[in-house]
Parts: C-alpha cells; sequence; structure tokens
C-alpha cells in the first residue's frame, strides 16, 4: 500500500496547483516556477548541446556512473506547449544514476508558435544525431513523460515508417497518447487527479494540431498500427484522468505484438516520478525503467 507521502504531495498541489492559467504563456511560467526550487545532484554533470543537422537544442545529463555506450534519449511532458530541458532536470538526473545511463534531453519546438509536426521532427532529429555519433541503435532508448510519453511512440513511429533504424527499447510515464480525449478516465479520474484535466489537455491539443486531424498516428499513437517497435514499458498513476490513455497504447502494442509491460501504479499521480525526492514510489518506478532498460538494451 501506499504510504502517507503521496497524499502530502496531492495536498500540496490542491493548494498550490502548479500548472494553471487560462492562456499558455501563463501556464509556462507556472511550470517553470513550480520546477525551478526542486534541487539538483551535485554530481550530475548537464552539458547543452545542439543535436542533428538541424541543430535541436538538448542536454546531456550525466550521473558519476554513466556508461558511455548506454543512452537514453528523453522527451519532456507539458502538453506539447511548454516545459523543456530546464523542468525536467531531477528527473532525468535520477534516471541517469539509476540506468547507468548518459541522458539526452531534447528542447524540442513548442506549440503554438511550432505546432504537429514539429516536435516529431525534432526528437526524431536527436535520435539521427546519436546514430551519427557512432552508437548502436541497440544502445539507446527512448522515453518520456505525459506528453512526451506519447511523443516517444510518434516518434517510434516516424522512424519506422522512414525505415529507419528503431532504438533497443522505450517507455512512457502517463503518457498522453490519445489527442482526441476519448478516454473514460478523462471524467471518472477528474477528482482524483490534482494535477490534469481534461479542459486544459484540450486547449494544449488544439495549439499542437492546429486544425490537423487529432487522430492523426503521430498525434494519437494509441490509435495507430504500433507494428514492428521495441520492448515497452508503459507506467501510470490509477487517480489519472490519463489512466485510459496508457491502457489503449499498452493494449494496442499488445495486439499487434509488440513486447509490452504495462504497470498501473497504485493510488499514483501524474508523473509521480518527479517526486521521487518526496515520494519512495517514485524512486521505485524509476528503478523499474531501469530495471527494463538493463533487460532490453545491448
Amino acid at each position: 500500500m501506499p504510504g502517507p507521502e503521496i497524499d502530502a504531495v496531492i495536498t500540496m498541489l490542491r493548494e498550490s496547483p502548479p500548472f494553471v492559467g487560462d492562456d499558455i504563456e501563463t501556464m509556462r511560467a507556472g511550470m517553470r516556477e513550480a520546477t525551478a526550487a526542486m534541487p539538483l545532484p551535485e554530481d550530475v554533470r548537464f552539458e547543452k548541446i545542439e543535436a542533428g543537422r538541424t541543430a535541436v537544442p538538448a542536454e546531456w545529463a550525466i550521473a558519476p556512473n554513466a556508461r558511455e555506450d548506454r543512452v537514453v534519449l528523453y522527451l519532456h511532458g507539458g502538453g506539447y506547449v511548454m516545459g523543456g530541458v530546464e523542468t525536467h532536470r531531477g528527473l532525468v538526473a535520477d534516471l541517469s544514476r539509476a540506468a547507468s545511463a548518459r541522458v539526452l534531453s531534447v528542447d524540442y519546438r513548442l506549440a503554438p508558435e511550432n505546432p504537429h509536426p514539429a516536435a516529431v521532427e525534432d526528437a526524431a532529429s536527436a535520435f539521427i544525431h546519436l546514430m551519427d555519433s557512432g552508437l548502436a541503435p541497440g544502445s539507446v532508448a527512448i522515453g518520456g513523460d505525459s506528453a512526451g510519453g506519447g511523443l516517444t511512440v510518434a516518434t517510434l513511429l516516424h522512424l519506422r515508417n522512414e525505415g529507419a533504424a528503431l532504438p533497443g527499447a522505450a517507455f512512457c510515464i502517463s503518457p498522453w497518447s490519445d489527442l482526441t480525449l476519448s478516454g473514460d478516465s478523462m471524467q471518472s479520474k477528474a477528482q482524483e487527479d490534482p494535477m490534469v484535466q481534461a479542459e486544459s489537455l484540450g486547449m494544449m491539443a488544439t495549439a499542437y494540431l492546429a486544425g490537423a486531424d487529432a487522430a492523426t498516428q503521430t498525434a494519437s499513437p494509441a490509435l495507430a498500427d504500433l507494428t514492428g517497435l521495441p520492448p515497452l514499458l508503459v507506467q501510470v498513476g490509477t487517480r489519472e484522468v490519463l489512466l485510459d490513455d496508457a491502457r489503449m497504447l499498452a493494449k494496442a502494442a499488445e495486439s499487434v505484438g509488440v513486447n509490452v509491460t504495462y504497470e498501473e501504479w497504485e493510488d499514483m499521480i501524474h508523473v509521480w516520478h518527479a517526486f521521487a525526492a518526496l515520494v519512495p514510489e517514485g524512486h521505485a518506478a524509476i528503478e523499474r525503467i531501469a530495471d527494463h532498460l538493463e533487460q532490453h538494451l545491448q
């Protein structure tokens, strides 16, 4: 059973909602402010780079135990309209240490300034950059949280459709994988979820799609044919409005023979991994990702 720590975090989030506002700029500022005070480990090194031929901004997070030959390409959450490498440094630092891997966090272009498929193109370019650097595809994983979880699978689809090499493994944390917002949990979990609501997701989807069909495979990968994707870990909390997004994504992958590990974490909230310093289950979930990578990467 989850301990009292997650309830304390939920209380904190309800008293000071981090991602509220009637416009995207206000939400961006709220996310930056909410994550700015998160402490970072002093022994993890951060190095900004420009990845690939299109010079996609990105940042390495390198824990002392990180192997040179094992890399995670990380795609941050934020509804495709907010967030960046700065807002997710704590999570990727924890991931680098747990997985003994270098983590390249991608500052992909955001909507509405850069609508779909800009984020997919940037993520794919960053992966191609890793291949051009001499890394073996099987030694690289792609993963992300929330919109970054959906973007993870969208990027895999883009690479597959282009005939490019695919990574050795992938993982999705609380993925937003259905921009049509069709899941029943959008309503059934609305009172339990202290972070995400269907109304704000609708606003962000509109900004990202810019008139494109929400069911497009690289916008809503839970609705796509996922044939040929690498081993996939999907994690979601039972207090999330995105619970059905994760279920649909896992079912879509399993139905075409993808090696899927699906985990529902009882009483956890959206991207509880980000609260690993406060919530033991956050650390445990990151360790599960590390186990998945250890099992499937070269």
